[in-house]
């Protein structure tokens, strides 16, 4: 006999596919980020410049007149011409020059010891005005050997001297050792060439104390005039 198939056989349900739930990313607006404010660089006020002032050119002193004027009898100065104390030199000259050489060649030989040679220094004046003067510095040179005369050497050197606006009390010393001062280095020159255009070793003398020459002048006069200088 046929076999039923069985009506009441179990149905296995069929399986339904799930769904999966699709999780769709929402992309949201990044955030931009906040703008910083921008500085503005301040600007400084440039420094300002200083206008430099212009000064007008000094114009040159015309020179003064030769030879200087004489001080006012009445010793009053004006303004700007007053008080300043004034010495030029207006000229300078050989007054005299002499060189003895005696003995030579016998007393160039090398063989001989060396002389000995003193020094001698002078100062000569002559007023010419109120304010001009002629000072002359007299240097001599004597050299010896065994009580012979090696050479002798003999200078006067002048300068012709303007000057104002001094006190009558430093006349004498401005004539005594300014001027001399003046003329010593042109002098000294001279006797050295002297000196060795004769021969020998040129002298170059030592600069001579003026100061100490012209007291001991002031005192030597104050003796032969009992305590009184009095100028000439």
């Amino acid at each position: 006999m046929a076999k039923k198939k069985n009506d009441d056989t179990e149905k296995t349900p069929a399986k339904k596919p799930v769904k999966k739930a699709v999780k769709k990313s929402v992309k949201k607006p990044a955030k931009k980020p906040a703008k910083k404010p921008v500085k503005k660089p301040v600007k400084k006020p440039a420094p300002a410049k200083a206008k430099t002032p212009k000064v007008d050119p000094v114009p040159t002193p015309a020179p003064a007149p030769t030879p200087a004027p004489a001080p006012q009898e009445n010793g009053q100065e004006n303004g700007s011409e007053a008080a300043q104390p004034m010495l030029r030199i207006l000229a300078q000259y050989i007054k005299d020059a002499s060189f003895e050489n005696p003995n030579a060649p016998d007393s160039l030989r090398t063989d001989h010891d060396a002389p000995q040679i003193s020094i001698n220094i002078e100062i000569g004046r002559q007023m010419l005005d109120n304010n001009t003067v002629e000072v002359i510095l007299v240097l001599g040179a004597k050299a010896e050997r065994d009580g012979k005369i090696v050479f002798l050497c003999e200078l006067e050197y002048a300068g012709l001297f303007a000057f104002g606006n001094i006190s009558e009390e430093h006349i004498q010393p401005m004539i005594l050792i300014e001027c001399p001062r003046l003329l010593f280095p042109f002098a000294r020159q001279i006797m050295a060439e002297l000196t060795q255009n004769g021969g020998y070793p040129p002298i170059l003398l030592e600069p001579p104390d003026f100061a100490s020459m012209f007291r001991e002048e002031m005192m030597r006069r104050a003796q032969s005039t009992g305590g009184t200088n009095t100028f000439n």
